[in-house]
């Protein structure tokens, strides 16, 4: 029997049966039973009602241009790591035209805004600069048009995607919202991901941390800029923001301090990362308070990029997202905004020009070697940098603690 074959744009080969092609007039009368008889129960459980339901999926059909879906019927097999998708320079992140936006829409906000975000600051103990960028990564600031269907990305996802139990139950929590009067069924608008309002919370974070930030009583995180300050600032706060510090701190990591020593699980007071020779770039001195907590090496290019200590609320920015580089780009974004900084100090090396399949294929070596690269998955996270570093630094060579074209040879197993 023959395989069909669709390719994403994230770089994943996906393989089905050909029930793939089955009449969507069917698997449409699927979904409405399904939304019946598996939706509805867990939604009335969780004090849904009826009409709520039938309101939110009025003239609801599957949005069959989503990623990622996998129809019923099909059989899906294992993904593959595509070997025409390339690994991107994480300099591309940072391009100019997104941070330069970023950071002057975020200056307007801070004087538009500003009562309200001191009032969140003082409030949270989460940075205004802090707040502004995450809002202006999440949404240009509000700017940025969402216009999907939050009921119709959710409950296709929930219905027929490769992470259906957890938009499932994103999908009760959006009937929640709904229930509760937060936002009318019809009128609630999400990203293609499922993702609300101007934070981009998912529903269930709607319910756990949205919050009112300009007294109405109501927590609009899609028309109201207060109550959006608010609720990412309470977000923050309830995942342990720590008031008295940074996110982190760009800096010079000597030859003689190895880049093997990165990652949140080898984080040491950032005293003795300065009596170790780091340095800021900036030449100043460390504040004082933070000399005595930990500081987390973090160098997203190995030695071929700017390098950082970041501190445990760079951990925190990442629970919004879990991208060292979001995490990276929200903390410079804030600094830009306030202190007026510019660019990196350290150049983004020419590196990324690698296959994923080539980056999976020197992770399997790792593994064999003994070396935990975090998952073969073909993209170069701290555990896999690390782990190159400390095998270059077994065999004799530099240590550059990220993956090159000369490695797919000495790598080999």
């Amino acid at each position: 029997m023959k395989m069909r074959i669709l390719v994403f744009s994230f770089g994943l080969i996906l393989l089905f049966q050909p029930s793939l092609a089955q009449d969507r007039a069917a698997i449409e009368r699927q979904f409405q039973s399904w939304l019946q008889e598996t939706v509805w129960p867990r939604a009335k459980a969780k004090g849904v009602t009826r009409e709520t339901l039938q309101q939110a999926f009025s003239d609801v059909t599957l949005d069959w241009k989503l990623p990622d879906l996998v129809p019923p019927g099909s059989a899906r097999i294992t993904p593959k790591v595509q070997k025409q998708a390339e690994f991107g320079s994480p300099g591309r992140y940072f391009n100019p035209g997104s941070v330069q936006g970023a950071t002057s829409a975020g200056r307007r906000m801070a004087r538009r805004h500003a009562a309200t975000l001191a009032a969140v600051e003082a409030e949270t103990g989460v940075s205004a600069r802090i707040i502004l960028a995450v809002w202006g990564r999440e949404s240009g600031y509000g700017q940025v048009p969402i216009r999907h269907d939050a009921f119709r990305v959710l409950s296709t996802k929930a219905f027929m995607s490769t992470r259906a139990d957890y938009f499932t139950t994103e999908l009760v929590a959006a009937l929640q919202i709904a229930e509760a009067g937060h936002q009318p069924a019809r009128q609630m608008k999400s990203s293609w991901a499922g993702a609300l309002g101007q934070p981009q919370f998912m529903p269930s974070n709607y319910l756990s941390y949205a919050v009112d930030g300009n007294g109405d009583g109501a927590a609009d995180i899609w028309g109201s800029p207060e109550d959006t300050i608010a609720s990412i600032g309470n977000y923050l706060m309830k995942h342990g923001w720590v008031t008295a510090r940074d996110w982190g701190f760009e800096v010079v990591v000597p030859q003689n301090v190895s880049c093997a020593l990165e990652g949140p699980d080898q984080g040491r007071p950032i005293q003795d990362w300065v009596e170790m020779g780091v340095r800021r770039v900036s030449g100043k001195p460390f504040p004082a308070h933070e000399l005595r907590g930990d500081g987390y090496l973090m160098m997203p290019a190995g030695r071929h990029g700017p390098a950082f200590l970041v501190t445990p609320n760079f951990y925190v920015l990442k629970e919004y997202n879990k991208s060292d580089l979001y995490a990276l780009f929200v903390g410079h974004v804030g600094d830009r905004i306030q202190y007026g900084i510019g660019d990196f100090s350290g150049a983004w090396g020419k590196v990324g020009a690698l296959y994923r399949s080539d980056i999976a294929k020197m992770q399997q070596a790792l593994e064999q070697k003994g070396h935990d690269v975090g998952g073969v998955d073909g993209l170069p996270g701290f555990k896999t940098r690390r782990s190159i570093g400390r095998w270059q630094e077994t065999v004799g060579i530099e240590q550059t603690c990220f993956p090159d074209a000369l490695m797919k040879t000495s790598l080999a197993p």
